[in-house]
């Protein structure tokens, strides 16, 4: 039976520098976000912004030089992450390229491929969106019916994907779709690839979702007759669901599912510091969140050491849900809205409505529950 191991990790000594110079550019440009560009997370979209991050070497920090990489480790670009997450920075025009389709392009996409896309994902001018979801076909993904059927040259696609975060905004997306029938009914993962898509091609419409705030932050895709060349499949065709769900990895495994909803704490702090139930609530906040933090730092360095942890991954989404769905009804208790200034309670009113997709996005809780007692052998 396999078992779950965290084994201790910290960030190395040469990342203390990049730490600080990572706050000094963050204060400086943060001093004009508001509580709803921070209250968003990572999912906030500013191609300006990313593209600064890239002029500074922040993007695809592990890929090689060749592709316009840094090559510097994974535990040396997770302290860019958390300190992104920290503040509530706008990384959405960047977060998905960097995060899991640039490693799936260079890990399984042709030479062309990464050429093509990778120097472009690290300046921050290519923005990616994730082309999963579909109406009837959410946690169980493998029951997607969007088609790609093949024709001359390459192939039509025809179908819909649904709650495509930022796809209104994105120049491409990895959609995972069926290329041939499944054999039966249980083994509905066969027969599905991979195609890099550009969301502006001839076909595709977009229609934006109002969230609870009142934001187009999510999307329905429509696609009617849509061409995509031969060189635009990503992998092997047939072979999706493995790559997709390898990609996923990636998707569970970085800070920020347990650190979205750290920019309210830590925008709280000095005025909790007079509330006399404060100490306690904050202090075993602050403890959770750095249990997390060494989780999510030895997934990073399993990451770096080529493995894949699918069930430690998915084991600190779980946990991290619940602990940053958590913190912004937790402040609320907290908080004297006499004393709270206004900019803190507009923010923590964001977070707790934006929060609620936190265990949803990346894999529900039962999913998630379900590949770890699998990969134990539980089920």
């Amino acid at each position: 039976m396999a078992g779950l191991r965290f084994d201790l990790r910290d960030t190395p000594p040469e990342a203390a520098a990049l730490r600080a110079e990572l706050r000094a550019f963050l204060a400086e440009a943060g001093r004009n976000w508001s509580p709803l560009v921070r209250g968003y997370s990572w999912m906030g979209f500013d191609r300006e912004f990313s593209r600064e991050v890239g002029r500074r070497g922040w993007i695809g920090m592990t890929w090689p030089a060749a592709y316009g990489g840094g090559e510097r480790t994974a535990l040396e670009r997770y302290v860019v992450l958390e300190e992104m997450l920290a503040v509530g920075a706008p990384v959405g025009a960047h977060w998905i390229g960097d995060r899991q389709s640039g490693p799936l392009i260079l890990r399984l996409g042709t030479e062309e491929q990464r050429r093509e896309f990778l120097p472009r994902i690290v300046s921050g001018e290519l923005a990616f969106a994730i082309g999963l979801s579909e109406p009837d076909s959410g946690s169980d993904l493998a029951s997607l019916r969007t088609r790609a059927e093949k024709v001359p040259g390459g192939w039509r696609i025809n179908g819909r994907k649904v709650w495509t975060t930022n796809a209104h905004k994105c120049d491409f997306m990895i959609a995972l779709l069926r290329t041939s029938p499944a054999p039966d009914p249980k083994a509905k993962h066969q027969g599905l690839s991979q195609f890099l898509v550009d969301c502006r091609a001839s076909g595709i419409t977009i229609r934006p979702i109002l969230d609870l705030v009142g934001e187009e932050g999510f999307n329905e895709i429509t696609f009617d007759d849509v061409f995509v060349p031969d060189s635009l499949l990503v992998g092997q065709e047939g072979h999706g669901w493995e790559q997709a769900t390898a990609e996923l990895a990636f998707e569970r495994a970085g800070p920020e599912r347990y650190l979205s909803s750290l920019p309210l704490l830590t925008a709280a702090l000095d005025d909790l510091r007079s509330e006399p139930a404060a100490p306690e609530t904050v202090g075993r906040l602050l403890a959770r969140a750095g249990t997390l933090r060494q989780m999510s730092l030895a997934v990073a360095g399993m990451l770096q050491d080529g493995k894949t942890p699918a069930r430690e991954a998915a084991l600190v989404k779980d946990v991290g849900n619940d602990y940053e769905q958590a913190l912004p009804d937790t402040l609320r208790d907290l908080m004297d809205p006499a004393r709270t200034p206004a900019e803190v309670q507009e923010m923590q009113r964001i977070m707790t409505m934006v929060a609620r997709s936190y265990s949803l996005r990346g894999g529900t809780r039962e999913i998630l529950r379900g590949i770890i007692a699998r990969q134990l052998g539980l089920r």
